[in-house]
């Protein structure tokens, strides 16, 4: 009862920070509004531990707190201590991979067997649908060289964990979530640099091996080394496991506080239109992916399961790639953006999938033994 009581006065205080907000936005006063910000997430995230139905969102209010305060506090960001902070954006995705890389097995890979059409055609989508809207999206906003080829980075970027946590969520197809993840980002050294050479060759200068070293260090080794990690300690580093998801979790916080710390000037100028930008490309990749699916004849659990790697993309590595590129200010912000966004549109879609299953009898089954594969491999991985 005492403890009901703390969550919900902590989500009181937070009502009442965000209502003096309101009135400071009002009053024209914003240049005193960044610690009463910072009061406001603080008792929002305490509060929101309280509440099953909202806990949930809690990653997706750390990342909205971590780009909010960047804005309020871009110098406290950008150095500590006469250390550049852009310099740790390129380790933390590695630690972010080699996570992933835990969490996955040789049997991941295998999946294509098992769903060979699922697979292609969502490689297909990931590949084709995306990068087209970014260069749709970067030449219709008319935005400057750099930031419109950090659109066209992150389409031509492949889909990262975000989409497995939600096809988890909406209880989709999670053996092909994670399939198609994998799949995507062993493609990711030869598309992505491919892609960006031809669609974005023209707004800035693309070296094709470059880039592609950088994902396969960045990416592809990180990987590697936690697939041999997991094989080597199988059921023997359950904490690690438990550990990872906090890690990659506060590592992406952190990455889309530097990124938009050192573009803070750009964002204050055309953050509305990247925003924008962001919800038309997350939007569209999502009906896209999900109607060239059907389309492709697949079942619905399958298309919702595609719709979330084809709208999801690895905004992290785009933010990488950009940072080794030293336009992390420029060709990261977009990555940014889009990653914060794509966050919250992940969460509010996969809870309205997860309370909306499809009542075809043959697609709840097939739900149903997906979920208990995936139960057994957990199981046997232990």
């Amino acid at each position: 009862m005492r403890k009901h009581w703390f969550y919900r006065s902590c989500l009181i205080l937070s009502g009442l920070f965000l209502t003096g907000l309101a009135g400071m936005a009002l009053t024209g006063d914003l240049e005193n509004t960044g610690i009463p910000v910072i009061f406001f997430f603080t008792f929002l995230l305490l509060g929101m531990q309280g509440y099953r139905q909202v806990k949930g969102f809690s990653f997706t209010v750390w990342v909205l707190a971590a780009a909010v305060l960047a804005m309020f506090f871009p110098e406290q960001i950008v150095q500590i201590g006469g250390y550049e902070t852009e310099r740790l954006i390129v380790p933390l995705i590695q630690i972010i991979m080699f996570g992933m890389g835990t969490a996955m097995s040789l049997q991941d890979f295998a999946g294509v067997v098992r769903m060979p059409k699922g697979v292609l055609v969502g490689l297909a989508c990931q590949f084709s649908i995306m990068p087209a809207l970014g260069v749709l999206l970067a030449l219709l906003m008319g935005f400057p060289p750099e930031i419109a080829a950090g659109v066209i980075l992150i389409g031509s970027s492949p889909s990262g964990v975000s989409s497995n946590v939600m096809a988890f969520i909406s209880k989709g197809n999670i053996a092909l979530s994670v399939t198609l993840t994998a799949f995507a980002t062993l493609l990711a050294p030869l598309m992505t640099p491919l892609l960006m050479e031809v669609l974005a060759g023209q707004m800035v200068p693309i070296d094709f091996f470059a880039m592609m070293v950088s994902i396969l260090k960045m990416i592809i080794l990180p990987i590697v080394a936690g697939l041999i990690f997991n094989r080597m300690f199988r059921g023997r580093a359950r904490w690690l496991h438990e550990f990872m998801p906090v890690v990659a979790m506060a590592a992406n916080v952190i990455i889309i506080a530097v990124i938009v710390a050192g573009g803070r000037d750009s964002l204050l100028s055309i953050g509305f239109l990247l925003l924008l930008t962001a919800i038309l490309h997350n939007g569209a990749g999502y009906f896209l992916g999900y109607w060239g699916s059907r389309l492709a004849g697949l079942n619905k659990i399958d298309s919702r399961t595609i719709a979330f790697e084809v709208g999801m993309q690895n905004g992290g590595m785009a933010a990488g790639i950009a940072s080794e590129m030293g336009r992390t200010a420029t060709m990261g912000l977009f990555p940014a953006v889009f990653g914060t966004w794509m966050d919250i549109s992940g969460s509010m879609l996969a809870n309205w999938w997860r309370d909306r299953q499809p009542v075809d009898p043959e697609e709840k089954v097939v739900t149903t033994v997906v979920m208990e594969n995936v139960a057994i491999e957990n199981e046997q991985s232990e």
